[in-house]
């Protein structure tokens, strides 16, 4: 038995955040091919036993263009309006390929408020509690429409953690267009080497982490290793992994040394 599969044979309930740079061109427009795939790979967990909550990215990168925006808008009204039209068309996209694997789909758009009020969050519990329990993947966003803070500054890294914290998940995988942490910058560092394995965050392994990745996302690897903070610190172990790569989740639940570990609490001597 290696490691992955002594860390990980008993998950049972696993938060997967696909962001930006995974699900569109370099151009914004949605990368079917990527999603397509992506919904076969989590149809085929939910087959296996899992409960599979997903975290996309995507909205924004989804809708301005069909606003007549030529690149991703920067101001405050133009990412809300661009938002909200590619909210839908990601959410068509969605249902379109989880059906053609039997599987149902339900939209949660989720604030910050929604996760510090007690009775909103035990509201949001509930609600994922009967999804899963009728075998409903719910697909979760930011309510990037009109919660100016959450396009300002939020990031779904930071909200995959706490979703995973809210419906008591056993894995977080985070997928993003790097294979995982790295000692320092692989762009810049031709030197670089990956981590395959983190049993605490310390200082050295927050120093490894950099500032926000490619220009559709909002998020780079310092968002990930504070995902993994809140993650970990709530007994749920954690993976960065590349999601280019091909049937990547798969290869993860099948305990394959892809991507960049972080130990739950729980697995701490």
């Amino acid at each position: 038995m290696n490691n992955r599969q002594k860390y990980l044979k008993d998950i049972k309930k696993v938060v997967i955040k696909v962001g930006s740079s995974t699900l569109t061109h370099p151009n914004g427009l949605l990368n079917l091919y990527r999603i397509e795939h992506l919904a076969r790979q989590i149809a085929d967990l939910n087959n296996r036993g899992l409960e599979v909550v997903l975290v996309t990215s995507g909205a924004i990168g989804a809708g301005f263009r069909k606003l007549g925006f030529k690149e991703k808008p920067k101001n405050i009204p133009e990412k809300q309006a661009s938002a909200a039209v590619g909210q839908g068309i990601l959410m068509h996209t969605y249902e379109k390929f989880f059906s053609e694997y039997g599987q149902t789909v339900a939209q949660i758009l989720i604030t910050r408020e929604d996760l510090t009020n007690e009775e909103r969050f035990s509201n949001a519990q509930n609600t994922f509690s009967e999804l899963l329990k009728s075998g409903v993947i719910p697909i979760v966003n930011e309510n990037d429409a009109i919660i100016v803070e959450e396009i300002k500054f939020g990031d779904n890294d930071t909200l995959s953690a706490h979703v995973a914290s809210l419906i008591g998940a056993d894995l977080l995988i985070l997928l993003s267009d790097i294979d995982g942490l790295y000692n320092c910058n692989p762009r810049t560092n031709p030197d670089a080497f990956l981590i395959n394995e983190v049993p605490e965050i310390t200082e050295e392994v927050e120093n490894s982490a950099g500032g926000a990745g490619s220009s559709l996302g909002t998020g780079g690897m310092f968002t990930k290793v504070k995902a993994a903070k809140i993650a970990t610190e709530a007994g749920i172990s954690m993976i960065i992994a590349n999601g280019e790569k091909q049937n990547v989740i798969i290869s993860l639940l099948n305990f394959n040394n892809e991507g960049t570990l972080f130990l739950s609490k729980n697995w701490r001597n």
